[in-house]
């Protein structure tokens, strides 16, 4: 049968692990040719390696989302392989200022919620900005050069990864919440903008899911316990619950859906108020 992403061109941000490597090769299955965009290229071609000895078409980038002259080199990169990008997944984000990607297997060495620093009170700008710059003005620049690529195509789907965190306060974790707002924000923003050029923007706002971007706090049970029992359906998801939801988004069966956003959360959030 024809996949659902067949004879497309999928770019993807934050490629080389959790949610983003996860949509990689959930995009790669429905027959999209992917590429995967991180920070750190080495991981970003296993995932590519994996997806070519499965009989998929992938190339690896390098890039900062940060840094404008590397999003843009990102895109063309794309481009000058491909010809076109007909989707993006918007991927690469930070819970803090201080993180660092890891294996899945991996763990934290400490937990950040227990840090006084991460409390608004006592919050560096260093450490806000930081946090700003990659979630939000990281996605607003993919978003950007991306939406370039396709107009110049016929248009295309771009899906931003928000989060649960955008709608609901989390204790010491202002940077993230304000920065996954903005995300929502900018998704809508972005969906009248572009619809002129046939450029569909959505977002996906995960709930608690097992990445290695959840830190220390996955691998202490007493946390993830509570979390399970927040949580309706009663567990976290797993990064292919939003590799799913954003292929929905990406894939012509969402044709007439741009500006919203899917909550992936088991029910986290389904009573809190609009």
């Amino acid at each position: 049968m024809t996949g659902r992403m067949a004879g497309k061109v999928a770019l993807v941000t934050g490629g080389a692990s959790g949610i983003g490597m996860a949509c990689c090769v959930r995009f790669a299955d429905e027959g999209a040719r992917v590429v995967v965009a991180d920070l750190n290229l080495e991981r970003a071609s296993s995932v590519s390696d994996q997806i070519m000895a499965s009989g998929g078409d992938s190339i690896s980038v390098a890039v900062d989302t940060s840094v404008p002259e590397e999003v843009e080199a990102m895109a063309a990169a794309a481009v000058d392989t491909y010809g076109t990008i007909d989707a993006c997944v918007a991927a690469a984000g930070i819970s803090h200022a201080d993180y660092v990607s890891r294996e899945p297997d991996e763990q934290a060495s400490e937990d950040r919620f227990d840090r006084h620093d991460m409390m608004l009170i006592d919050k560096s700008l260093a450490s806000w900005q930081r946090v700003i710059d990659v979630n939000l003005t990281g996605v607003m620049l993919t978003n950007q050069s991306v939406a370039k690529a396709m107009s110049e195509s016929g248009g295309g789907a771009i899906v931003n990864i928000a989060s649960v965190a955008g709608k609901t306060a989390l204790m010491g974790a202002s940077d993230y919440c304000v920065s996954k707002a903005g995300v929502w924000m900018l998704t809508k923003c972005g969906a009248i903008e572009l619809a002129r050029y046939g450029i569909r923007v959505n977002a996906v706002g995960p709930g608690y899911i097992k990445t290695s971007m959840s830190g220390a706090a996955t691998s202490n049970e007493s946390w993830v316990e509570e979390r399970i029992k927040e949580t309706p359906l009663r567990r976290l998801g797993e990064p292919s619950d939003i590799a799913n939801a954003c292929l929905y988004l990406c894939s012509d069966e969402a044709s007439f859906v741009t500006g919203e956003i899917i909550f992936p959360d088991g029910g986290l959030i389904a009573d809190s108020r609009s």
